[in-house]
């Protein structure tokens, strides 16, 4: 799917995606990315939700988010329940979603100015 934005200047943002990849500013990505408004991290070394660890979230606790949305391919799966404990107890927000509701929520909270990292499983 093609997603059709506002104009946000500097910011990463979707602007497409399907089931084998998303798009960030128009340029296609076919492995796991973590995105954030102003930086994008390449070939995000986790694997699948399920051998998920908290070790695949430290690149993004320098960037202190407000949010982590957890964006687990095309179906909705939750991670281990330490993973999310140790997310919040950094003050960090985590919300999990399939990619697809990641990518939009990203955009709308982007658009709003929040500074938040989308974490997406391809």
């Amino acid at each position: 799917m093609k997603l059709h934005l506002a104009d946000f200047a500097e910011k990463k943002v979707f602007t497409g995606y399907d089931d084998d990849h998303v798009m960030i500013n128009k340029t296609r990505y076919e492995k796991n990315v973590i995105v954030l408004p102003d930086h994008i991290i390449e070939n995000w070394s986790a694997t699948t939700i399920s051998q998920l660890n908290i070790e695949d979230f430290e690149c993004i606790f320098p960037y202190r988010p407000e949010i982590i949305l957890l964006g687990t391919g095309a179906k909705h799966n939750f991670p281990d329940h330490n993973i999310m404990s140790h997310v919040t107890k950094l003050g960090i927000g985590i919300e999990v979603m399939d990619t697809k509701a990641t990518c939009r929520t990203y955009n709308i909270l982007a658009e709003e100015g929040r500074h938040i990292a989308a974490a997406i499983l391809i």
